[in-house]
């Protein structure tokens, strides 16, 4: 209950009801003051945000430690000592988007190349005796810019440039386009094939390679929680389906999803932000044990989870649960591949 002080006038704001204490008995809206102070807000935020005080800790324990315990309390009844499941995967969903984002990984680390080279070995007269192989660990950022720099230097377009990135046999939508209308029937593309190609080679003509990479990577940013929304109904019906109709809604299912999807979001944010604090301290020895020792636990926490969850939430023997669950994750596994294919190609294709 908020300490705002009650309006002098009775009739709620909400339904015109007559309000005789602090909650209109019609609505139950607060009959208090609309006109906030700055202060108000601030704290009726960090207060509506954890609303909860116990609640919310009470509930990132039971979803870090306890599989499938946050589930079992909300469909027995007991909803109020818990954060609401819609409400908890939409808090954490924000914080661990929004910190990625502005804490962005460098685009060095998602990709790498082992380049080598021959070295000569010259004795002091300069007569090359040996030769060595010297490897080194090329950098994407050093790869972009190369590819770039050759761009310029050989006066080439994008299209030029870009022509074997994602060859379709087509060197521009000129091209495309004549072929289309003019080529023999078996050489025409189905409209479908035809929007992917052309919005591929447009991308291929505005941007060169590392524009590409910086666009695809933002693009990403903002279409994964859009792709995670899609994703959790399939994983629901996935359950919906392994499971008994009679005993169990396809609510239940969409419950316990939202709960283990939390849980991975959760556990992605604490991985992310124990990577950026080891970040901070000096590399060595024990700081590298450190690291390795808590991303493993970490990881294999994050895989293990959903078999005890899985069984403490359906209540199956243990065999019987293992193999569903195996058979799950084989399944939605497969399910991931095919969302992620849609995903890469759609985010590709809109890049403006």
């Amino acid at each position: 209950m908020s300490k705002s002080p009650l309006r002098k006038d009775k009739t709620c704001l909400n339904c015109n009801y007559v309000v005789e204490n602090r909650f209109c008995p019609n609505c139950g809206q607060e009959n208090t003051d609309t006109r906030k102070t700055f202060h108000h807000l601030f704290v009726h935020f960090f207060e509506d945000l954890t609303h909860y005080e116990n609640a919310f800790w009470k509930t990132i324990k039971n979803l870090l430690f306890k599989p499938a315990s946050l589930t079992k309390e909300y469909l027995s009844g007991k909803r109020l000592s818990y954060l609401a499941p819609v409400r908890l995967y939409i808090f954490i969903s924000f914080v661990t988007f929004f910190l990625i984002a502005i804490f962005p990984t460098n685009t060095d680390n998602l990709m790498n190349s082992d380049q080598t080279t021959t070295v000569p070995v010259t004795d002091k007269n300069g007569v090359v005796k040996d030769s060595v192989i010297a490897a080194k660990v090329v950098k994407l950022s050093e790869i972009l810019k190369a590819d770039e720099e050759a761009q310029k230097k050989k006066h080439l377009t994008n299209e030029q440039q870009n022509e074997n990135f994602l060859n379709f046999g087509y060197k521009n939508v000129k091209e495309l386009d004549s072929l289309q209308k003019y080529g023999p029937a078996e050489d025409k593309l189905s409209d479908f094939e035809y929007n992917i190609v052309k919005k591929t080679l447009i991308v291929k003509a505005k941007n060169t390679k590392e524009e590409m990479m910086q666009k695809f990577l933002e693009e990403s940013q903002r279409n994964i929680p859009k792709v995670l929304f899609i994703y959790m109904p399939l994983f629901a019906l996935m359950l919906w389906l392994f499971h008994g109709k009679k005993r169990w809604y396809y609510f239940d299912h969409g419950i316990f999803t939202l709960h283990y999807f939390s849980f991975l979001l959760l556990t992605i944010l604490l991985i992310f932000i124990f990577n950026k604090i080891m970040d901070c301290f000096v590399e060595n020895a024990f700081t590298d044990f450190i690291s390795g020792f808590g991303k493993a636990i970490s990881f294999i926490w994050f895989f293990y989870y959903f078999f005890p969850a899985h069984h403490r939430f359906y209540g199956e023997t243990r065999v019987i649960s293992f193999l569903k669950s195996i058979a799950l994750l084989f399944i939605n596994i497969i399910l991931i591949i095919i969302l992620l294919l849609v995903f890469i190609v759609y985010t590709f294709i809109n890049i403006h």
